[in-house]
């Protein structure tokens, strides 16, 4: 599944990047959202009910009347069956790039303090960013792991 995030559930985005969906999050007219999600084959997710109403949006748009992130995971994974552990960061959470393993020369981007704990580092070839396994990560695991043990998948 590939996904598109109007701007509204940026927060959401991301989080559905964290578990290795292709998502991309976009802030472009309403027409415009649509016709992506058509060309490029995804779900587009929005709480905006206008979306719904244009012609191509049956199997397209998935309306979302949730609020906070916490709800709007909820209703996602009830009406589609997220499993938030599909592939764990595997993308970057800021450009939806796949990650990749990072060369020795990055490995100074890691505070010195956990490079101990480190075992892989990975980085977006696109923005940049470095990538490891720190406290953070873990407990984005965490969540990650009890949002699908709740869906029942």
């Amino acid at each position: 599944m590939k996904f598109l995030c109007d701007e509204m559930l940026k927060r959401l985005g991301r989080w559905l990047r964290a578990a290795g969906y292709d998502t991309v999050i976009d802030g472009v007219r309403d027409r415009e959202l649509i016709e992506r999600a058509v060309r490029e084959g995804r779900l587009l997710i929005t709480r905006d009910r206008k979306l719904t109403e244009f012609r191509d949006a049956p199997g397209v748009v998935i309306l979302l009347r949730s609020n906070t992130v916490q709800d709007c995971i909820r209703e996602l994974t009830g009406q589609i069956g997220i499993d938030w552990t599909f592939r764990p960061f595997t993308r970057c959470l800021v450009c939806n790039t796949p990650l990749i393993e990072a060369p020795p020369e990055l490995w100074c981007e890691v505070p010195h303090r956990s490079r101990i704990m480190v075992r892989h580092l990975y980085y977006c070839p696109q923005c940049g960013k470095v990538y490891w396994e720190g406290s953070h990560v873990r407990r984005m695991h965490g969540k990650l792991a009890a949002w699908r043990a709740n869906s029942g998948l």
